[in-house]
């Protein structure tokens, strides 16, 4: 029987210096490792991020038949169909688009339970911002109790729900804005008109905050990445000083930048104001909020807001890169914060953010290399066109990519 080879033995035998036989003998054996991560190994780490629980032994097994079957995707759905997803991911996912703070920790709210319920409904996420839609659960039955009807001048349903443990993908129902806070339906506006977004982002100040927070949650965007002072400032309101600290240059050389594609898309909102006293949105027809008067003496000869007129200056230019429809019912103008909704959602720039927010919950980091972004790229594709911008498949993709890692 030979004797076994020490390591520096059976380099020499194999011809090749010490080191290099090590580095190559430790890479194969990492290798061979990642290889005996089996279906079970990956069924359980695509449940661990799609809900943040442990799959039962029967779903574990059934996932793992899926992959051993070619179809990881399938496995990945079955992950979602545990409530923790409707619970603890895709409110944790959502909550912080709610927020000015952009925190997890603020209660569950209309805006929140409406992105839940669009995604277990499979309602197509470009109506977020647009569709006459929010979520309650008026006539739930929790642990025998049932919550405060939805009301449009407090949280306290939502809050009712969250301090019960209700489970959201059972209790969760949909019904249109009209209805439940009595908006006209063409004041509709998906997700910016549910209250939370109104107490967030449509309180005090000049409406501007909306249109920022919705670049930034839904869009993955912020103002100064969007900066263009070559576009017109025909539009930049009263308030906005020409000569900061006295020094024209730093309006034509900053402010423009933001202000001059801002303002006119910001004129979607005219009509909307949140009352504090009330604890209720506001929408005043055909009468533009006083807010958007304000500091008019600032720089007189500025813009003077008369409706909810709204011009995406940004079609043209460096900004066009956003990628906006070319659709004849997106002409790049309309009134109100509906058609806004659907000219912004209607990018591709709305579309690749989306799925690069489940990339990163389903993956546990950003996309850092040529293959994720193009994986991104590809499901951005995918998503838009025969995916129906449905958010469930963008979720099990993302899944079925990441599952080894």
């Amino acid at each position: 029987m030979g004797k076994k080879q020490s390591g520096a033995g059976a380099a020499r035998n194999a011809g090749l210096p010490l080191h290099t036989f090590i580095l190559t003998t430790t890479l194969a054996l990492v290798w061979s490792s990642a290889c005996l991560a089996d279906s079970r190994d990956q069924a359980k780490r695509i449940h661990d991020r799609l809900a943040g629980t442990p799959p039962s032994a029967l779903v574990l097994n059934a996932m793992a038949t899926e992959i051993d079957n070619g179809d990881p995707q399938a496995a990945a759905m079955m992950a979602m169909d545990d409530p923790a997803f409707y619970n603890v991911t895709l409110k944790n996912w959502a909550t912080p688009w709610t927020n000015e703070d952009r925190t997890v920790f603020a209660p569950l709210n209309d805006y929140t339970a409406t992105v839940i319920g669009m995604i277990r409904d499979n309602v197509g996420f470009d109506q977020l911002l647009s569709a006459n839609l929010v979520y309650h659960a008026n006539g739930a039955v929790v642990n025998g109790s049932s919550p405060p009807n939805y009301s449009p001048a407090n949280n306290a349903h939502y809050q009712w729900l969250e301090d019960n443990g209700a489970d959201l993908e059972a209790v969760l129902v949909g019904d249109t804005q009209t209805q439940m806070s009595g908006l006209e339906a063409n004041a509709t506006a998906g997700v910016m008109t549910t209250r939370a977004a109104a107490e967030a982002f449509f309180v005090a100040g000049t409406n501007r905050a909306m249109f920022r927070f919705t670049l930034l949650n839904h869009m993955c965007t912020d103002l100064e990445q969007l900066k263009d002072t070559t576009r017109s400032p025909d539009r930049i309101r009263q308030d906005v000083s020409r000569s900061p600290g006295g020094d024209s240059r730093l309006f034509q050389n900053n402010c423009v930048g933001c202000h001059s594609g801002m303002d006119p898309l910001a004129q979607a909102f005219a009509y909307y104001n949140f009352n504090e006293a009330t604890g209720q949105m506001e929408y005043t027809t055909n009468s533009v909020q006083p807010k958007y008067g304000i500091n008019s003496e600032t720089f007189s000869p500025g813009y003077v807001t008369l409706d909810d007129r709204w011009d995406n200056y940004w079609r043209t230019g460096p900004n066009q890169l956003l990628g906006w429809s070319e659709s004849a019912s997106l002409p790049g103008s309309g009134n109100g914060a509906k058609s806004l909704g659907e000219e912004l959602a209607g990018s591709r720039t709305f579309a690749a953010c989306q799925v690069k927010k489940v990339f990163k919950v389903a993956c546990l980091r950003d996309p850092v290399d040529s293959f994720d972004r193009q994986k991104v790229s590809d499901m951005t594709d995918t998503f838009t066109t025969s995916g129906g911008y449905l958010m469930k498949p963008v979720f099990a993709e993302a899944a079925a990519y990441c599952m080894g890692d």
